[in-house]
This record gives C-alpha cells, sequence and structure tokens, in this order.
C-alpha cells in the first residue's frame, strides 16, 4: 500500500475514533446527568435529558460526515480506500469491549456517505457480533457480597455501598423490610436450591423516570435469581420502595414499552449480558436500547434477524388485525416483530401527511412511554429476498407503497420502514379471551389511557385495533400516527342546543376548531360487548368526560408531573406471591 493512502487511511480511522469517543464522552456526561437528577428531584430536567441524549448519535455522526467529505473531497466515495479503512480500523479494535459501539459508529458513517442499501462487507462490519473475542461478563465490575447468614446486614451493607448525596430515611426499618420480602420469596421459590451463596450487584445505580435501581442477581449453588431494588427520593430521604425477585416482574421494569435507562456500567455489553443472565428470554437487542444505546440494539436487532432470515424459509405476511390507513403492517410469522411502511396514499378520514407522521414517531421516540408506548426503530434501505414475500403482501407493497418500496436484482428495497414488537390486537384478543381475562384486559386498556395521558400523551385513536397485549396481558397502544400532547388539545364538552333539527343531523352542527376534542364520542369507538362496556364505563367513566382531561392537561401545564411506576411495592401482603402477581402500572 503506498505510503500516502496508507497515512490517509490512518487519519480517517483516527478521526472517526475520536469522533466516537466524543460522542460517547458526552453520552456519559449526560448519563451522569440522571444521579443528580434523582437526588434533586428534578423530574422534568430528566425528560430533557431523554430528548438530549437519543438526537446526540445523529448529530455526531452527521458532523463527522460533514468533516470528511469537506477533507477528502472526492476521494470520500472512493470504496478501495474505504475497503482499507474497514480493515485497519478493525485490526485496532479486535478483543477490545465495546468495540461494537465503535464499529456501529463506524458504519453509521460509510452508510450515509455512500446511501448504502441492505449491507456492504467491503466497506462497513457486519458480520461479527460485538462480543466477539472475549468473556463479556468478565468486562462488567460487580459487587459481591458473601451471605453469612443474616440478610439484614447484607442488604444494608448494598444500601451503604449505593449511598447517595441524600442520606437513607431509615436504611435499618429498609434492611428489614427487604429480607422479610426476600425470605417470603425464598421459601415459596427457592428453598429446593440451597441456601443463598452471594448477592451480586452491578456497581452502577440504573435510573428511569423517578426511581433509582440496583441491578443484581442471587446466586445459589445451582440457580440464579434476578433481584432489583427499586429506590425512591421522598421528602424524608432516600427509601426502597420495591424489591423485585421474578423474572416475570423484572421483565416488565426492562420491557420495550419503557423509556430507556440512565446508567453507566464499567462496560456496557458486559451490563447487556449481565441482564440476559437474569432474562434469558429477553432478546440481546432489546437490552442495548433499554440502556439507552439506540443504534447498537438496531444494528443487533438487524444481525439476529437477518441470521435468523437465513435459516428459516417462511414468507413474510400481512401482520394479523384490520389494515391500517396509514401503515402497510407486515411480519415474519416465525419471528416477534412488525414491519410498518408508511403507505402513499392514506385512506378517508385521514387528513395528515408522511412527514407529520414521521414527526409524531419521532415524538415518540423522544418521550416517556410509561411502559404504554411500543419502542419503535427506524430503519432505511433494507433489503430482503423478494422470494421470502407472499404474493397478496407483495403487489400491495409494490402498488400501495411504490415510493418507499422496490424491486431490484431479485431483492426487495425498502428505504423507510419502522420496526417494533409484535403484540396480539387488543380487539382480536377480546374476541379469544374467556370473560375473566377480557374484564382485567379491557379495565387495563382505560389505565393505558390514563397513564399515557399522566405522561402528555393523547393516543387520538382510540379504536381497540389500535392497542395490543404484550405477553405479560399489559396493554400497550402502537398506531402513533394521531398521537399528540394532551396539553396542545382543547378537551370540550358537546354544546347544548335548543334546537331539535341541530340533534337530528348527521353532520356536526357546531363549529369544531382543529384541536378540539369531545370526550363523550370516545364512547363510539368501545366497540365491545355490553358487558365489557359497562365494566368499563364503571371503571373508567370519567375518560369521556372533558372535565378529567382538563384536569390533566392543568396539571401538566403547572408542571406537576405524574410518574409511573412499573411494580408493586414491597408492602403487598405476604400471600400475593411474586409469581402470581398481576403487573399494573400506578401513579406515585
Amino acid at each position: 500500500m503506498p505510503e500516502q493512502r496508507k497515512q490517509t487511511i490512518a487519519r480517517i480511522s483516527e478521526f472517526i475514533y475520536e469522533g466516537f469517543q466524543k460522542y460517547n464522552e458526552s453520552f456519559s456526561r449526560i448519563t451522569e446527568r440522571a444521579r443528580r437528577r434523582f437526588e434533586q428531584q428534578d423530574w422534568g430536567g430528566h425528560q430533557q435529558d431523554i430528548v438530549e441524549r437519543v438526537e446526540l448519535y445523529e448529530k455526531s455522526v452527521r458532523r463527522i460526515v460533514i468533516s470528511l467529505r469537506k477533507n477528502l473531497g472526492p476521494r470520500v466515495i472512493d470504496r478501495r480506500l474505504w475497503h482499507g479503512t474497514r480493515r485497519y480500523f478493525g485490526e485496532r479494535l479486535y478483543n477490545v469491549p465495546d468495540a461494537g459501539f465503535m464499529k456501529t459508529f463506524f458504519n453509521s458513517i460509510t452508510r450515509r456517505i455512500f446511501d448504502t442499501v441492505g449491507t456492504d462487507s467491503e466497506i462497513e462490519f457486519v458480520s461479527s457480533a460485538p462480543d466477539e473475542g472475549f468473556n463479556p461478563l468478565e468486562t462488567l465490575t460487580l459487587n459481591r457480597y458473601p451471605y453469612w447468614g443474616s440478610l439484614d446486614k447484607t442488604f444494608k451493607r448494598i444500601l451503604d455501598d449505593f449511598a447517595f448525596k441524600v442520606p437513607y430515611k431509615d436504611i435499618s426499618a429498609d434492611s428489614r423490610v427487604f429480607s422479610q420480602e426476600i425470605q417470603r420469596y425464598y421459601q415459596t421459590h427457592l428453598r429446593e436450591f440451597g441456601e443463598f451463596l452471594r448477592f451480586e450487584f452491578i456497581n452502577s445505580a440504573f435510573f428511569q423516570s423517578a426511581r433509582a435501581y440496583l441491578i443484581g442477581r442471587t446466586i445459589q449453588q445451582n440457580y440464579v435469581n434476578p433481584i432489583i431494588i427499586a429506590l425512591k427520593n421522598t421528602s424524608g430521604g432516600i427509601e426502597v420502595d420495591a424489591v423485585l425477585l421474578s423474572e416475570e416482574e423484572v421483565s416488565v421494569v426492562f420491557s420495550y414499552t419503557r423509556s430507556y435507562y440512565f446508567a453507566n456500567p464499567h462496560s456496557v455489553i458486559g451490563a447487556v449480558h449481565f441482564l440476559h443472565s437474569i432474562l434469558p428470554s429477553k432478546p440481546i437487542d432489546e437490552l442495548y436500547t433499554v440502556l439507552g444505546r439506540l443504534r447498537q440494539g438496531k444494528t443487533e436487532r438487524y444481525r439476529i434477524f437477518s441470521h435468523h432470515l437465513e435459516n428459516t424459509d417462511d414468507k413474510f405476511v400481512h401482520a394479523e388485525g384490520d389494515k391500517g390507513l396509514v401503515m402497510l403492517v407486515f411480519t415474519l410469522p416465525s419471528y416477534n416483530l412488525v414491519f410498518k411502511i408508511i403507505r402513499d396514499n392514506f385512506g378517508y378520514p385521514k387528513t395528515i401527511n408522511r412527514e407529520e407522521v414521521q414527526n409524531k414517531y419521532r415524538l415518540v421516540s423522544r418521550h416517556d412511554r410509561a411502559g404504554r408506548l411500543i419502542d419503535t426503530q427506524e430503519f432505511r434501505n433494507l433489503e430482503f429476498p423478494v422470494n421470502r414475500f407472499g404474493e397478496d403482501l407483495l403487489n400491495e407493497l409494490l402498488s400501495e407503497a411504490a415510493g418507499t418500496v422496490r424491486v431490484t436484482n431479485d431483492q426487495l428495497i425498502i428505504d423507510h420502514v419502522y420496526i417494533e414488537r409484535r403484540v396480539r390486537p387488543l380487539n382480536l384478543y377480546l374476541r379469544e379471551a374467556d370473560h375473566g381475562d377480557a374484564g382485567e384486559v379491557i379495565l387495563d386498556y382505560g389505565q393505558t389511557i390514563k397513564d399515557l395521558a399522566n405522561t402528555n400523551i393523547f393516543p387520538g385513536d382510540l379504536l381497540l385495533k389500535n392497542f395490543g397485549v404484550t405477553r405479560h396481558r399489559r396493554v400497550v397502544f402502537y398506531d402513533y400516527d394521531e398521537v399528540a400532547l394532551v396539553t396542545e388539545c382543547d378537551f370540550r364538552d358537546i354544546p347544548d342546543s335548543d334546537d331539535d333539527e341541530d340533534l337530528m343531523r348527521s353532520d356536526v352542527w357546531f363549529h369544531v376548531n382543529k384541536n378540539d376534542i369531545f370526550p363523550e364520542e370516545f364512547i363510539k369507538f368501545l366497540s365491545m360487548e355490553p358487558q365489557l362496556r359497562a365494566l368499563f364505563l364503571e371503571v373508567h367513566g370519567d375518560l369521556l368526560t372533558a372535565d378529567y382531561w382538563n384536569h390533566v392537561k392543568n396539571k401538566h401545564l403547572s408542571g406537576d408531573i405524574e410518574l409511573i411506576i412499573p411494580y408493586f411495592r414491597h408492602s403487598i401482603p405476604a400471600e400475593q406471591e411474586t409469581g402470581n402477581r398481576k403487573q399494573a402500572s400506578g401513579i406515585r
């Protein structure tokens, strides 16, 4: 290789590496603010940090791409130069913990420069997992606590090690309650595995909304169990608010429907694999995402899905549920993802445009999802074998999303698509469920709307088909094309009229502004059997009143932020063992 070319490759590699380091330092700086936000009860500031951190990656990549185009000129699209740069860059990162993040950063730059469709192994890293060549768990710093027979002493030591500037309200009382909860769970679920040997915790607290979490596991002779300590900051000091011990409880806390955590473990990849050790059914890509490493989560999701696609032969088909007026939604039956493509033209009565739809999805990605909004990842320039698509689906994609989808050399090219976890549409679930399960879920549907309202989100379209049911039987919302901030809506009662002819008219006889919402009309969306509707109205009838919505709106305008907590408190009676607890959100 000519010396001048080698020097250019070295400069490009160093420039990208330094750009990643600056991005990572900024990411860590924003993340570290979460501790101060928690100690100062600055929940509004925490929400601002969510937005800033989400936007940071794109800003960092864009800045480097602009600089490379300016400094390299025409050579910026020299494929031989970038092929050499990829090899040079990769050789210096082999066996380096968290090097996967740097490779993903490198890929983001080349994909923007070359507008890459699908993958390009000549100029980007495509095959290796980010943990190649080393044991990820060995890169993580853990606090280990051998068990010497006293749970009280053990947990007091744990809380002492994770102290904050704000003192604990009563660390001895917390340790006792902590111990009692674990002892109850042990007697029912863990006794057969022998006594505790030790407790292990990631040495960094995890922050989300108004809670700090200590993430750990209990070690027995032949068994590992999750243990999560949830801490809250009260006027009297820091308190233990809950101890979570079942995989189901912990999985909900780390759900793809919740906001990203703020945590600075010594090794992110080590933390991901630690979480995977206590949540083995949770996909690795979702764990990266839930830690705020969104781009790495996307990379892993695509890598794992591509591997699955290569080793299966089923075809993409329309996703179950009613067809949407805005989105074309399809899925691979053997994999629990759905793919959502914006249609070229929207059916009546939709009046929004493509840009507005994208802005709605962008709003959700930057907002507190409160366990009720599915995390959606935006992908561009994907390609799949065209023979993996069913005929009906392929024809619809090419006719109704022609501006986004095309076929080239036996590949279906998708310029823009949203990918999210597949859940059962609520309207289908209710047809299949027995009366008891249907009643619980329809009440959770109402609670979902209230949880979203309390985080300043109005779903817009309340039809049951726009909500889904997760494997934990939690109701979530996934149709974002009409979401709005509660504070931007004007909630009104339908005005009275003295003219009987007004009441008989099929159209609206009174003036309606663009942002006007009439909650009394929500009853039109409740297409459910009479018993379920009566139950819904008995518990959640206030949702059909303008007073309810204006009360919530005024709280937001005054800065009174409601916090949705994803777990039960430790004060639950002992007979309600965690394995049987129903998951529910509550306002705290």
